[in-house]
């Protein structure tokens, strides 16, 4: 690595020590909801809440983990839910024609994949801005979904094939499994690796990035590619879950996938945030849910409630930082 190049990933890794703090403090937030909760309602800390909470937390962590490293890049990536929709539709059909769980699971994948490096090219290639050409992808795929499902249901999936999304394997949830391997995996190589370390400079300065040599518009490429994927993975998971896939099953996925990555410490303007805190997002904001529902609040003030708590968290965020600099 070249002493300019060095130059351009040393301000990003003095930010990793502050992303841990504010990965503490969001830690301490969801461990203050839970005693709330559990004061609150004498069924918050049952067996089966506690898994159902860890389950819906991973849901959406596999759609935001993604967009987290998108984020990362000073990016955004709207199109993650319309892209699960479209990515669980061919995949349940590959599923139903062929009978092979495993050959729709790929398909799903690679769906997810292509859409993703669209993206990429439209960002890179294009000079799109990330929120245009996401925006535009959006609506692209909401109309190629709803064309290709032509109002139909899909379901009815094999036995083995649901226990990707409801079953259990020691008591836990399987996509709770899934959530700990792409955690990991996710942590690893944002923080640990020169690829993740290119990825923070891209976000705090892409010309200082491009000039230390860091292939800008690749790995833009594949970071768009590797949130598409994730939206891919989501669409099997969601699909196993629900043993079902109509046009509509991405619409209301990609707003709380946001919220996790923000509420998380990622900040919009790039090169701050880690995919763990992504997690403890996602967990905060199931938690929240959860919590309405077990207090029979009405459904209706959940998006209000989660709009409130993105606000709070950027706003803090941002309040904390510049007391740091």
């Amino acid at each position: 690595m070249t002493d300019i190049t060095k130059g351009a990933i040393a301000p990003t890794r003095s930010f990793l020590s502050q992303d841990a703090i504010q990965v503490f403090y969001r830690l301490l937030a969801a461990l203050l909801i839970c005693a709330v909760l559990a004061v609150l309602s004498d069924s918050f800390l049952s067996l089966g809440n506690v898994l159902n909470v860890l389950r819906q937390a991973s849901l959406t962590f596999f759609i935001a983990s993604g967009l987290t490293l998108v984020v990362l890049t000073a990016g955004l990536d709207l199109s993650v839910g319309a892209n699960v929709a479209l990515s669980a539709c061919i995949a349940g059909t590959v599923i139903h024609k062929t009978g092979s769980p495993a050959l729709g699971i790929l398909t799903g994948l690679a769906c997810g994949g292509i859409v993703g490096l669209l993206n990429g090219v439209m960002v890179t290639a294009l000079r799109i801005p990330s929120f245009i050409a996401t925006y535009g992808m959006l609506w692209v795929l909401n109309g190629l979904t709803y064309w290709y499902m032509a109002g139909e249901t899909l379901h009815g999936f094999p036995a083995g094939f649901r226990q990707i999304g409801s079953g259990y394997l020691f008591g836990l949830p399987i996509p709770v499994y899934l959530l700990l391997v792409f955690l990991g995996i996710g942590t690893l190589l944002a923080q640990r690796t020169i690829w993740g370390q290119e990825i923070y400079a891209i976000g705090a300065n892409p010309v200082a990035a491009r000039l230390s040599g860091i292939p800008v518009a690749r790995r833009l490429l594949l970071v768009y590619a590797v949130s598409g994927t994730m939206a891919g993975l989501a669409s099997i998971i969601f699909l196993s879950r629900l043993n079902s896939a109509e046009a509509d099953i991405g619409e209301s996925l990609t707003l709380p996938a946001i919220a996790a990555v923000l509420i998380g410490g990622t900040s919009l303007f790039g090169g701050v945030g880690t995919v763990f805190g992504t997690f403890i997002g996602a967990l905060i904001l199931t938690l929240v849910l959860n919590g309405m529902n077990l207090l029979a609040v009405s459904a209706n003030w959940q998006p209000l409630v989660t709009g409130i708590i993105v606000i709070l968290a950027v706003w803090l965020d941002m309040k904390t930082r510049r007391r740091a600099q």
